[in-house]
């Protein structure tokens, strides 16, 4: 049984009303009804004493003489003389004559011994009275009453019930002395009868007005329970709705509960994956730069006496670039990888290896005796790039550079070790492929220069103190002029002269030549729109081309530009590109596709040094091989270098290219050229590099 049904079966407001109000009624009544038939009774005797004292008074008025005889005839007698007397016969006719037609039925006389010397019915006198506490009373001057019942013979021979009222009075002489005491008997029946009466029509009235105020109370109280059980009903569905709000809360609370752990679990897992992607490298896994740095920190201010110190090793993949251009970056990712899983097991007592981006690492040793135990580290680093890396239907042979700085010798901060030993590595990576070198002083020395080079290089190009050169190309057989390569030369009011060799490769890694490429070309087409209109022209000039502008997005339309702006024929322009420019560009052959549209020639220069395959020499639209200088300084004395210019001038033919010859400077040189098919020759046997107005001056009537 639910709550409410409870509280219903156990509290029944109007049954519980009506059970308690009849009680209270019937008490009410039981209390009610003798209390108001005692006050109505005392009230009739108290009018029936006051009716007797009137008529007692009045009859002692009238009756004082003989009443006085006879209290004075028998003092002390035994009451048979006054009953006898004629006197007191004649009293007693007098008496009945007065109180004949009224309610009272008998008159005593008392003497103070308590005997009735005197009684309206002649049989009751002698009677004594002196142990009534009425008659006591009396005769201590008080008035006493009392109803009394008895039983009166009727005319149908039959006895009726009567009720009488009794009062005794004193009676006093002159000087207030009672002398005796005056009886009057009064018949109250009638008044006891309309009393009767009073208290059934009172009785019946107070029913009829309980009933109706129970009858009325009890509709309220079933109204109120009406209204109660609605409550009771509506609080019932309010608290069932309730419960259910609360059960749905409930449930809402427990799944948001849940979902708050869940939020809190992936919180804390977000939290400790963004901690440990802020100390490692997402890739490879390997702690990556700012964990290096905070670990090396701690390590050089354990860093204590006593001889030891801790080696920073500085890594560097040495063809990574042609890989991840060549095969793409997932490719590239996933050969990093295994870089890193080999390095990790090549240097177990590695106090941490890094990755600290693209494809540098960094390796700390903590605790090394010198440069020969960091030199066998150093080894095994070089080593491990031994064996090829295989994944992917390919194998990939990788070296790498590395550079080398000891603390607390080499510098005592973290900046300083990780710079120099840097510095190391681009000195190794100088050097030549899978090389290792020690950080020195001078190598410092010469990154300032080198950034101090770099510097004026970036003014150079503003304070226009770069300045073009050129160098004829000829026909061998006619010394005719067939074109001129276009050569950069910078004049520094501090460094004087500088040769390409010297900051064509800073120009390179420091990204100048994107913008010094596109001047070299804006003064050459210019140049030669110049010479074309003063009536001399070139037939063909040749502009080296670096892999890094290769590379750029908008080259081609700067081209484009450039030769719009000038006005320049595109086919009086070649472009020279190295084995090395070809190999390092990713789609390198979409990117010459796209050069030869806009009209321009494409020229393989210093062939023979690099490493390019036959076949992929086939698909590449280049229109002439240059042999390098370096096999045509070996002419007549190697016939090594012989065999080689055979070779390249036998595959130009059979594919269909021009050939040029550079660094040509004998006689001997040119005539060897001549015999094998080499149709064009550049160097200084037909005249030096020279400044344009040279050149002009030089070829202007030989053209």
């Amino acid at each position: 049984m639910s709550l409410p049904q409870a509280s219903r079966a156990m509290f029944n407001l109007p049954r519980y009303f009506s059970t308690i109000s009849f009680i209270l009624i019937v008490l009410a009544a039981g209390v009610f009804g003798p209390l108001y038939r005692q006050v109505a009774e005392r009230q009739i005797s108290d009018m029936a004493e006051r009716h007797n004292i009137e008529a007692a008074r009045h009859l002692s008025g009238l009756l004082q003489p003989p009443l006085r005889q006879s209290l004075l005839a028998a003092p002390g007698g035994d009451g048979q003389s006054p009953r006898q007397s004629a006197k007191l016969t004649a009293f007693r006719q007098q008496t009945r004559a007065l109180t004949e037609n009224t309610t009272i039925i008998a008159v005593r006389l008392y003497n103070r011994g308590g005997v009735v010397v005197f009684d309206s019915d002649p049989e009751a006198a002698g009677e004594t009275r002196q142990d009534s506490r009425d008659f006591r009373m009396a005769l201590a001057g008080r008035v006493s009453s009392g109803l009394k019942r008895q039983t009166q013979p009727a005319a149908d021979g039959e006895s009726a019930e009567q009720q009488v009222l009794v009062s005794l009075f004193p009676l006093s002489d002159e000087a207030g002395e009672v002398e005796g005491v005056f009886e009057l008997a009064q018949d109250v029946t009638p008044l006891m009868r309309e009393l009767q009466r009073s208290q059934r029509w009172v009785a019946i009235s107070v029913f009829t007005v309980f009933a109706l105020l129970f009858f009325l109370q009890y509709l309220l109280v079933r109204r109120a329970q009406r209204i109660l059980n609605e409550q009771e009903g509506r609080l019932k569905a309010a608290r069932d709705t309730l419960e259910l709000e609360v059960e749905a809360r409930t449930r809402e609370l427990k799944e948001a509960n849940a979902e708050l752990q869940d939020e809190v679990a992936e919180r804390r897992e977000a939290e400790d994956k963004l901690n440990y992607l802020a100390y490692h490298d997402p890739l490879t896994g390997l702690a990556n730069r700012r964990s290096f740095v905070e670990h090396l920190g701690a390590c050089l201010r354990g860093l204590g006496a006593g001889g030891r110190q801790l080696a920073v090793l500085f890594i560097d993949l040495d063809q990574f670039k042609q890989v991840n251009d060549s095969f793409g970056h997932g490719v590239g990712d996933e050969l990093l990888i295994a870089v890193a899983a080999r390095l990790i097991g090549q240097l177990p007592a590695a106090d941490m290896l890094s990755r600290i981006g693209g494809d540098e690492f960094i390796c700390l040793i903590g605790q090394v005796g010198g440069e020969d135990e960091a030199t066998m580290v150093a080894g095994q680093i070089i080593g491990s790039f031994a064996q090829p890396f295989r994944f992917g239907g390919y194998d990939f042979s990788l070296t790498a550079s590395v550079g080398i700085c000891l603390a607390p010798r080499d510098g005592a901060s973290v900046v300083e070790l990780m710079r120099n030993a840097d510095t190391a590595m681009y000195q190794a990576k100088a050097s030549g492929r899978g090389q290792f070198r020690f950080y020195r002083r001078e190598m410092t020395r010469r990154a300032q220069e080198r950034s101090h080079v770099e510097k004026l290089l970036r003014q150079a190009l503003e304070n226009k103190e770069l300045a073009i050169y050129l160098q004829a190309q000829v026909d061998v057989g006619s010394d005719r002029l067939v074109g001129a390569e276009v050569l950069v030369r910078w004049h520094s009011p501090e460094l004087g002269l500088v040769l390409p060799s010297r900051f064509i490769p800073l120009a390179e890694e420091s990204g100048i030549i994107i913008p010094l490429g596109v001047w070299v070309l804006r003064e050459t087409c210019r140049l030669m729109q110049d010479w074309e209109q003063s009536g001399f022209t070139l037939p063909m000039v040749s502009v080296n081309v670096s892999a890094r502008q290769l590379e750029h997005p908008e080259f081609d339309n700067m081209l484009r530009g450039i030769l719009a702006e000038t006005g320049m024929n595109p086919a009086r322009l070649k472009l020279e590109l190295t084995e090395s420019v070809l190999m390092g560009v990713g789609e390198a052959s979409a990117h010459l596709d796209r050069l030869k549209k806009i009209g321009v020639s494409l020229a393989l220069d210093d062939f023979g040094t690099g490493y390019s395959s036959l076949s992929y020499l086939k698909q590449l639209p280049v229109q002439q091989l240059k042999i390098d200088r370096s096999f045509v300084t070996g002419i007549g004395r190697n016939k090594s270098d012989e065999a080689i210019i055979r070779t390249v001038i036998e595959l130009a033919a059979s594919l269909g290219f021009g050939i040029v010859a550079e660094g040509v400077e004998t006689p001997e040189q040119a005539a060897f050229l001549a015999t094998l098919g080499c149709q064009h020759v550049q160097g200084a046997l037909h005249g030096p590099v020279a400044t344009p107005a040279e050149f002009r001056q030089r070829w202007g009537g030989r053209s």
